[in-house]
């Protein structure tokens, strides 16, 4: 907040500081998979650039539906290719009209002689999966030894998605599933409980969680949920409220653009048990309208609750050790596992203590 001084009507600057601004970043990028964009944002015959660890990088859709992803300077003179323009399967360079291939090859230039040698644009992983646009970066340039699965679908309708950007780092996205304390305290669940050890699996880990909550009309009930995690940059959660037959899949996705900011995706599905008492043609209209009258709230419902996170990133400090106590829930078991994601210290892109 800023503001005027009382005494002397000079501007001052008031309250917390963001993350991004307030020193040093404690935790360099992680490897991985990064989600750039929703697949609707990535059409035939267009263009899009976006952030990743501090460089962009360019998405375009070929004919055939696939997506490419390539550094955005072009080998010729170094234009930007995010200004370029796409002529059928061609990414053609903004400068001089140098034309790349679906493979990255130089095609043609733009007066007509021979394409330079070597000069190819430099292509990233890229994997679409679940309606998500993932690219892959690792700090060695390794190729990727892991993958985004592809998850089930609910619901006749359409994903619902929303994306934001703010100061933070990644991981304590990603770590928020195995924090449980604070979904007493910040999310206003009366009672979250940990169904068993947190399972780890290479780049994976799982882990089942039941709230207790209470609402007008319905009272006291439980909601379960099954998280599933991949890298520091993908979170897949299942959802039920049995209460209501309500079941919600929703995909988290902080994606590191700059020492300590991100961008925060979420992509929601739900749909309703059908009711067991009906017969079958009505129950399933019972569940497809509850489903379409809902939707739109029930989202809305579940942006709010996420966001209730956003100031508390958006100022925080990551703390390593941190000083924990019973009731937070495995975060040091956490904190270990997500070690593999950054370099050795000796060559981490931010220098700072790793986790």
């Amino acid at each position: 907040m800023v503001g005027f001084s009382r005494d002397y009507g000079r501007r001052i600057t008031e309250g917390p500081t963001p993350a991004d601004r307030a020193g040093a970043p404690v935790l360099p990028y992680p490897s991985g998979w990064s989600a750039l964009a929703f697949s609707g944002e990535v059409r035939a015959g267009a263009v899009l650039t976006r952030p990743l660890a501090g460089e962009d990088v360019v998405l375009y859709r070929l004919r055939t539906g696939a997506v490419r992803a390539v550094r955005p300077y072009c080998p010729h003179l170094g234009a930007h290719l995010g200004l370029g323009r796409m002529e059928g399967d061609d990414l053609v360079c903004p400068f001089h009209l140098f034309a790349f291939g679906p493979d990255g090859a130089c095609v043609r230039t733009g007066y007509g002689t021979p394409p330079p040698p070597r000069s190819e644009l430099e292509s990233l992983p890229v994997r679409e999966a679940n309606g998500a646009v993932f690219v892959w970066r690792h700090h060695d340039g390794r190729a990727p030894d892991w993958s985004i699965p592809d998850w089930h679908v609910i619901g006749h309708l359409p994903a619902r998605s929303a994306v934001w950007e703010l100061s933070g780092h990644v991981q304590e996205v990603i770590e928020n599933s195995v924090d449980v304390g604070h979904f007493a305290t910040l999310h206003g669940w009366k009672k979250a409980d940990v169904g068993g050890p947190v399972a780890y699996d290479g780049a994976g880990f799982h882990v089942s969680l039941r709230a207790h909550e209470s609402a007008p009309l319905l009272g006291d009930f439980t909601v379960e949920v099954e998280v599933d995690g991949y890298g520091l940059g993908c979170l897949h959660a299942d959802v039920y409220t049995s209460r209501v037959g309500l079941r919600m899949c929703t995909m988290v996705m902080p994606t590191a653009i700059g020492p300590n900011r991100m961008q925060f995706r979420q992509l929601n599905r739900l749909t309703f048990s059908q009711p067991g008492r009906l017969p079958g043609p009505l129950a399933r209209a019972v569940s497809r309208t509850a489903t379409r009258l809902l939707n739109r709230a029930i989202f809305r419902s579940s942006r709010e609750f996420t966001a209730a996170d956003f100031p508390i990133w958006h100022h925080k400090q990551y703390r390593q050790p941190p000083r924990l106590t019973h009731g937070d829930g495995p975060i040091g078991p956490f904190r270990h596992w997500a070690r593999r994601f950054y370099p050795p210290p000796e060559v981490a892109d931010l220098s700072d203590p790793q986790p």
